[in-house]
C-alpha cells in the first residue's frame, strides 16, 4: 500500500515528508498507457503533488501541479486533495526518447526546460493562490526545490524517483521533501545536505526498503526524527456523471445542438481516469430542454 509520512526533527528546525507511490503510479500507467519516460515524469509529478497537497489543511482544498517544459511529453498535470490522494495525466503518454548515456530514462529532455512549473492552491476561497517558476532542468525535483525557494521562501531539498521494470511496469516510486524552518543554523543545513548526499538516489533507497519512514530516517540519519503523521494514499479520481453533464452544459445551447445534430449522442472519457460516460440522443435532448427552459426564465 502507498503511504505518506510527515515528520519533524526534535530540534524543531527541519520538517520533512516522504511518500511511496508504486501502486498509484502503476495505476496511472495502466490508465494512460504511458511509455517508460512518460511513466517516470508523471510518477514524479504525482508524488510531488501528493506531498504538497497533504500539507494543505483547509477543508475541501486541493493542489494542482502543472509542468509545461516544451518537451515531447507536453503538459504534465497532477491534482491532490488534502489527504495526499492524487490523479493526473501527461499530454503525450506515448512519447519516447533514447536512454541517457548513464542508462537512465531521460526525463529532463522529455519534459523540456523551456517553460514553467506552476502550483495552484485552491483553498476553497474566491481566488486560488498561483505560484510559478521557470524550469531549470525538467527533472522535476530540482525545479520543485527552486519553486519553494523563489515562491514560498523555504529552503528545500527534494528527491523524486520512479523505477520502471523491464516489462514497463513500475517497480518503485516515491520521494521526499525536506524543508528548513526559520532559525535553522549553518550546521543544521550542512547536516541536511550531507544526509541527502550520503543517501543517494531515492529509487535505490525504495528498492531496499519501500517504507517512507525508513526513507526519511535514512536521509535524516544525523537527526532525531519524530513521526507526526502516517497516512495511506491512492490514485483517486473524483469524476462523476453530474460533473460531466455540467461540462456539456457549459458548452452552451448552440454547441450542444450541433453535437446532437452531427453525432446523435456522445461518449466522453475522463482525462484523469479510464471511465467513459455515454450520453444518448435522449440524454442530450433532455439536457437541451432544461437549458432552454433556464434561458427563457432568465429572459
Amino acid at each position: 500500500m502507498d503511504q505518506l509520512v510527515r515528520a519533524m526533527t526534535k530540534d524543531g528546525f527541519v520538517k520533512a515528508v516522504a511518500v511511496t507511490t508504486r501502486d498509484l503510479t502503476e495505476r496511472a500507467r495502466t490508465i494512460h498507457r504511458t511509455l517508460p519516460v512518460a511513466t517516470a515524469a508523471l510518477g514524479r509529478t504525482l508524488a510531488a503533488a501528493s506531498m504538497m497537497g497533504n500539507a494543505l489543511k483547509a477543508e475541501g482544498a486541493s493542489l494542482t501541479l502543472q509542468i509545461k517544459g516544451g518537451g515531447p511529453l507536453g503538459t504534465i498535470l497532477a491534482v491532490s486533495d488534502t489527504e495526499g490522494n492524487v490523479r493526473g495525466y501527461v499530454q503525450n503518454p506515448q512519447a519516447d526518447l533514447p536512454l541517457r548515456p548513464d542508462g537512465k530514462l531521460d526525463v529532463g529532455a522529455a519534459v523540456g526546460a523551456d517553460g514553467a512549473l506552476t502550483v495552484i492552491k485552491d483553498l476553497d476561497m474566491k481566488e486560488p493562490y498561483i505560484g510559478s517558476v521557470g524550469l531549470l532542468s525538467g527533472e522535476i525535483a530540482e525545479d520543485l526545490a527552486t519553486y519553494f525557494v523563489e515562491s514560498e521562501q523555504i529552503p528545500t531539498a527534494c528527491a523524486l524517483g520512479v523505477l520502471v521494470d523491464r516489462d514497463q511496469s513500475v517497480r518503485a516510486s516515491g520521494g521526499y521533501l525536506i524543508q528548513l524552518l526559520p532559525g535553522a543554523a549553518e550546521d543544521t543545513i550542512a547536516k541536511v545536505e550531507g544526509g541527502v548526499l550520503a543517501a543517494g538516489p531515492v529509487t535505490a533507497l525504495l528498492e531496499r526498503n519501500s517504507s517512507p519512514e525508513a526513507l526519511l530516517r535514512t536521509v535524516l540519519s544525523d537527526f532525531e526524527v519524530e513521526i507526526l503523521e502516517t497516512a495511506p494514499i491512492a490514485y483517486r479520481c473524483r469524476c462523476t456523471r453530474d460533473r460531466v453533464e455540467r461540462a456539456l452544459i457549459s458548452m452552451g445551447v448552440e454547441e450542444l445542438e450541433n453535437l446532437l445534430e452531427e453525432q446523435g449522442g456522445c461518449e466522453l472519457t475522463c482525462q484523469f481516469c479510464d471511465r467513459i460516460y455515454r450520453f444518448t440522443r435522449a440524454d442530450l435532448e433532455a439536457l437541451l430542454t432544461e437549458m432552454r427552459a433556464q434561458r427563457e426564465s432568465r429572459e
